[in-house]
């Protein structure tokens, strides 16, 4: 896969979002055409993207994804996001401070008109609501399952051993993506979750095309998105670290951790 790009820095890291517009990234929303970014959902503003609601009458399931134009396998993603403000009128309860980013997605434009979510590995984003525990960088599989602890894992979502984040704050959150085989959450530094072999199966999606939902086959690559499921969220310094030269794991995770380092350093 072709590494070079202006957007790559020289310590090796590939800015996906460039803090200006959204020429990168395609959006789909459900019941929306690929690409037409319904209530400027998804916007630019001072360096950040944005998913507001301030056009929304209401909700109504109206869940969107933001797609990166490139599909890769072998990575490390970092960014950095909040919440902010308050849900929009008529989104679900458990919406509330929550978002993601998928990966190894399906290609938007395989995605249903009426499809509500992309056959994908959900890294769930969740906002403290300033009292309860609420563990971020949790795993949520729509259309999927992953291998945890050396089982088949099929519930739809298991928390991290992450620590809660309240208010407005920014957090940052990497994931280690090797192929078919390994996946870390990581916040803050920390490793909150780890499990293999990402695959197509299960359920929590609808109005999929079924031809696209081949359960047991594994997800070696695919696309990277971030989601709007109702409540207003930010997102920066949204940047990969390309490990597709370092085929085998163990040198992957030696250039990930190497990786993880140089970008502390350039914080």
């Amino acid at each position: 896969m072709n590494t070079t790009s202006k957007k790559t820095s020289s310590d090796g890291w590939i800015q996906l979002f460039n803090g200006k517009d959204l020429k990168d990234w395609q959006v789909k929303i459900r019941n929306y055409p690929l690409n037409e970014n319904y209530g400027n959902t998804f916007q630019v503003e001072n360096g950040v993207m944005k998913v507001d609601y301030s056009q929304y009458q209401n909700f109504d399931e109206k869940f969107g994804h933001i797609f990166y134009k490139q599909k890769y396998s072998y990575y490390l993603l970092s960014l950095e996001y909040r919440f902010t403000g308050e849900q929009a009128k008529g989104g679900p309860g458990w919406a509330i401070r929550n978002s993601g980013a998928m990966l190894h997605c399906q290609p938007p434009a395989t995605m249903g008109l009426d499809q509500d979510f992309p056959i994908s590995i959900e890294v769930q984003f969740l906002g403290g609501n300033g009292k309860d525990e609420r563990h971020t960088a949790n795993l949520c599989t729509p259309g999927t399952n992953v291998v945890l602890n050396g089982k088949l894992f099929t519930p739809h979502c298991i928390d991290s051993n992450s620590k809660t984040y309240h208010g407005d704050q920014w957090v940052r959150a990497d994931v280690l993506v090797l192929g078919d085989s390994l996946v870390k959450h990581i916040v803050e530094g920390d490793t909150v979750l780890t499990y293999e072999k990402p695959q197509i199966g299960g359920g929590n999606v609808s109005s999929h095309d079924p031809a696209v939902k081949m359960d047991g086959k594994l997800l070696t690559e695919g696309y990277i998105a971030l989601q709007s499921e109702s409540h207003p969220v930010e997102f920066r310094r949204v940047e990969l670290y390309n490990l597709e030269k370092q085929s085998k794991n163990t040198v992957a995770l030696q250039a990930a951790l190497t990786a993880l380092q140089q970008r502390k350093n350039h914080r």
